[in-house]
């Protein structure tokens, strides 16, 4: 059990760790993107869609695509680290409480 429960752990990080790698990627290559095209916003504007859709998009709207695309990406590295994490968490408990009792 212990054994199985190491092998998922190892796993489920290693799938996750590629899957937020890939995501960073995509990010880093829309952040280029935009920065050679002068295109600004803040934080509100990345986790707010309403204000990136009413104050961002009709000032670049010739880059709506990778606007959003980057922000999506963005945001779904976020999530991705943050499950990460809690996984790592999560898992790493549940080996020492099995550590401990056998």
């Amino acid at each position: 059990m212990y054994l199985t429960l190491i092998i998922i752990v190892i796993s489920l990080f290693v799938a996750m760790l590629f899957l937020n790698i890939y995501f960073r990627v995509n990010v880093f290559k829309q952040y280029k993107y935009l920065t050679q095209n002068d295109i600004d916003f803040g934080p509100k504007h990345i986790f707010d869609d309403q204000k990136m859709r009413k104050e961002i998009l009709p000032r670049y709207p010739g880059h709506e695509e990778q606007i959003l695309a980057f922000t999506s990406n963005l945001r779904k590295s976020i999530k991705m680290a943050t499950v990460l994490v809690a996984l790592i968490t999560l898992f790493g408990a549940i080996l020492m409480y099995y550590r401990h009792e056998t």
